[in-house]
């Protein structure tokens, strides 16, 4: 596990918390018989930087980017072309065998 993926888990654990601090907001607004204008501002806080660093796990710890040119002999892995008997491709076939006996 890498520092980017710990970040992630913790930017997750910090939106779970923004989420139960809400709703105990809200209860504690029920309560007190007000109404819900929006949570409190260490709240709004807590969202922007869980989410900042959920984005930043994002970006870094699934890796490098790959080239998608296609000549790049880095996206050369497939060998073999496997076809699969879907409906579509049974239907094709026999449309060719059909206009072929015609």
């Amino acid at each position: 596990m890498g520092l980017g993926f710990i970040i992630g888990v913790f930017g997750v654990l910090i939106l779970f918390h923004a989420a139960y601090s809400t709703i105990q907001y809200r209860g504690l607004l029920k309560i007190m018989e007000e109404e819900f204008s929006g949570p409190p501002m260490n709240v709004v806080l807590e969202l922007l930087l869980g989410f900042v660093l959920c984005i930043w796990a994002a970006l870094t710890v699934p890796g490098n980017f790959l080239s998608i040119h296609p000549d790049s002999e880095e996206n050369r892995y497939v060998e073999t072309i496997y076809i699969f008997n879907s409906q579509c491709f049974i239907k094709m076939k026999l449309l060719l065998m059909w206009n072929s006996m015609a």
